[in-house]
């Protein structure tokens, strides 16, 4: 398993949940949910498994031996069963923030969102917070998964700014809104 320089520890597990090191081995299931979820995300297109397999190899595998990466991505595991992936993208080493990235597997978005979300969300803060030291981690959705902000506010995020009207999804415009959480051991 590959394991990140910066990082201190490279396994953060709470009961039957964990993060690793993004997995080469997961990626074709990881294209697999991008694909089917890509309403929510910020990309285009469809990947495709050529796209995938490139993007694996020369962007996410040299991110592990790097002082500072613009990304960390994990692996989320289930009893060590992938079943989400996601980490702190846009990393601000200068100012000590990152946007917080997750997405699960498919199926579980109806039944088990809210349970797999705060798990997430308990193991990298970990990471952010104690071993990273950074002072303020966000997330950035798009106004359509209402599910999403409950968590958040349980997990001591505050609602920070809503930009109206911001992206056009699907004939209309839609809002975009940010919660962040501020490290409180700074």
């Amino acid at each position: 398993m590959s394991s990140y320089k910066v990082l201190h520890k490279q396994n953060f597990e709470n009961g039957n949940f964990s993060i690793v090191p993004i997995r080469f081995e997961d990626r074709m299931d990881i294209m697999k949910w991008r694909n089917e979820q890509i309403y929510h995300l910020r990309q285009e297109n469809p990947i495709s498994e050529k796209h995938q397999n490139n993007y694996f190899t020369n962007v996410i595998g040299k991110l592990f031996d790097q002082d500072q990466p613009n990304q960390i991505l994990f692996s989320f595991l289930e009893k060590s069963k992938c079943i989400g992936y996601g980490g702190l993208v846009h990393v601000n080493w200068v100012n000590k923030n990152a946007e917080v990235s997750f997405i699960m597997q498919t199926n579980y978005e109806k039944e088990r969102f809210e349970e797999i979300w705060a798990a997430f969300l308990l193991l990298l803060e970990e990471v952010a917070f104690l071993d990273l030291k950074l002072v303020k981690i966000f997330t950035y959705a798009f106004d359509l998964r209402p599910k999403l902000y409950p968590v958040l506010i349980l997990a001591g995020f505050n609602e920070e700014s809503r930009l109206s009207d911001h992206c056009f999804f699907e004939g209309k415009y839609i809002d975009v809104v940010i919660h962040s959480k501020i490290n409180a051991n700074c």
